[in-house]
């Protein structure tokens, strides 16, 4: 059975998954965002930040951290990063979405870097 029809077969009416239907759960979560500010919440409150699909929501997510990482996220949050608009500099950040997944305290992602 493949990924697609176990979440057509879980899927309830009230929960929206309009990506996964679409796309893979690697396409949804696109990379981690490894900087001292995520590190520290890893560390802290146990709080992994992802860059995710523009299209996705919270029920994407969900299933795809489920799905790639064999663990149930608690709380996730979905924040949009705005365009900075420096054009002088050859850096330039583009808008993008990223999600903070919150895990129970036992669990742990391990990234390979």
């Amino acid at each position: 059975m493949t990924f697609k029809e176990k979440l057509q077969r879980r899927a309830r009416k009230d929960v929206a998954q309009k990506v996964l239907l679409k796309f893979s759960p690697y396409d949804i979560i696109l990379a981690p965002v490894l900087t001292e500010k995520t590190y520290k919440q890893q560390e802290v409150a146990n709080k992994y930040v992802f860059k995710v699909h523009s299209d996705a929501n919270k029920n994407d997510i969900d299933a795809a951290i489920q799905y790639l990482y064999k663990v149930t996220p608690l709380k996730i949050n979905v924040v949009n990063t705005a365009f900075k608009g420096r054009e002088r500099r050859k850096l330039v950040k583009r808008a993008f979405k990223k999600a903070i997944v919150t895990l129970g305290e036992k669990e742990k992602i391990d990234f390979v870097v």
